[in-house]
């Protein structure tokens, strides 16, 4: 049965510049010193975690998201509110943190488990498998100095995930890290979530977010700005990203249950979007390998100087399967004038696996959203893959495959 594993409370921090640094000593007895200025980073953030709960934390550079985890794992003193955690936690925030450069990469193990409370007879027994999982070879007894950085994440993985926490707070460490390593490492996760590890994660890789979280909290202007399903989420996140003064953002629940975000400044918008067969027909339902298109039919509201379509589908925890746009075939409407109505048609070849998936459709003014974004529509469409006639496989998309087998003589 799930609990509470933390609590965050009426959070905040705010971070003071005085004239003097007399004031600041003043205002640390009590004294009401001037302030020269004041800039709140968090303010008033409250949630709790379940145990077990995989938690993504989002937000644009500066929205305040390495400040909260400085502020969960103590390495920071709130302003206001306040952070209870009931269990062990253990973080990788910035990379080399708490390490000690001078130090080797055994020495430090020891440096840092130390300094989570393990004892040294804990740390001897786990020294091999930090090591081995590490993969650092000789450099394990080598300076920290002269690690790369992927090393260094490599160390720092592998130190706080020698033992199983209560809770595991990963920061945007991972993203250093070669492929491979990263693969290992959410494997390691993924065991640890399964043991009934709470994960907060802080990601700008929708992927890893989508694969491993089952919530996800949007931080925007240092306050929660949406919390909830993590693709209903970062489908907000992303129409936030306009910088746009003129851009509104709407959301609506659909039948299934999820969430469609409607982004943009409507000077061109979306009449009407269709999935079709060879033949035309109207479907909701495609066999894996299929030939279909579908038609989009947009309207000009206003005069614009360039109109792009582009789209993406994505399966159905919102993991982007494939997406383009006309900017990219060279395909770029210029001179749309007021009333002015366009039909778009996407040809393709439905090698997806088995499942539901839908369709994202933007309608912007250049090669991305954020400077132009006409209209973004997520979740426009919604169908559904079926092997009908193909060999059984596995996995999200369909390749097709041919075997050999000889035969090399026998004993």
């Amino acid at each position: 049965m799930s609990h509470i594993v933390m609590n965050v409370s009426g959070l905040g921090k705010v971070f003071r510049r005085y004239s003097h640094e007399l004031y600041r000593v003043l205002r640390w007895f009590g004294v009401n010193a001037p302030i020269a200025e004041e800039r709140w980073v968090l303010k008033d953030i409250s949630f709790d975690v379940q145990s077990g709960q995989a938690l993504g934390i989002v937000g644009r550079n500066g929205a305040g998201k390495s400040t909260l985890l400085k502020l969960i794992t103590g390495t920071m003193r709130p302003s206001t509110g306040g952070v209870t955690i009931n269990g062990k936690i253990a973080a990788i925030l910035e990379l080399g943190m708490g390490f000690n450069p001078d130090y080797t990469g055994r020495q430090n193990v020891f440096h840092a488990l130390g300094l989570m409370g393990y004892q040294h007879a804990e740390i001897v027994d786990a020294l091999d498998g930090i090591a081995g999982f590490s993969e650092l070879g000789s450099y394990f007894d080598q300076p920290l100095r002269v690690y790369s950085s992927g090393m260094h994440m490599r160390l720092a993985f592998s130190v706080a995930t020698a033992f199983r926490p209560d809770i595991l707070i990963v920061d945007e460490a991972l993203s250093v890290g070669d492929a491979y390593f990263q693969h290992k490492s959410f494997d390691r996760i993924k065991e640890f979530q399964k043991e009934g590890t709470t994960l907060i994660l802080v990601s700008h890789d929708r992927m890893a977010l989508l694969s491993l979280c089952d919530r996800a909290i949007l931080l925007h202007n240092g306050a929660v700005a949406k919390d909830g399903d993590p693709e209903a989420v970062l489908d907000y996140y992303n129409a936030l990203l306009s910088d746009a003064s003129d851009t509104s953002i709407e959301t609506r629940e659909l039948s299934d249950g999820r969430v469609q975000t409607t982004s943009g400044n409507k000077r061109v918008t979306i009449e009407a979007v269709s999935l079709l067969d060879e033949a035309g027909q109207a479907v909701d339902t495609l066999s894996v390998g299929q030939k279909a298109r579908f038609r989009v039919d947009v309207l000009a509201n206003s005069a614009v100087d360039t109109l792009v379509l582009g789209f993406s589908i994505k399966d159905r925890v919102g993991q982007t399967m494939h997406g383009t746009n006309t900017y990219y075939s060279d395909q770029v409407i210029e001179n749309v004038q007021p009333g002015d109505r366009y039909s778009f048609t996407v040809a393709f070849e439905a090698n997806f696996g088995e499942g539901s998936y839908s369709l994202t459709l933007a309608l912007t003014g250049g090669e991305n959203h954020l400077n132009d974004n006409y209209e973004w529509r997520d979740l426009a469409l919604v169908f559904s893959v079926a092997n009908l006639s193909k060999q059984v496989f596995d996995g999200k998309l369909y390749l097709p495959s041919h075997f050999s087998v000889e035969k090399n003589g026998s004993i």
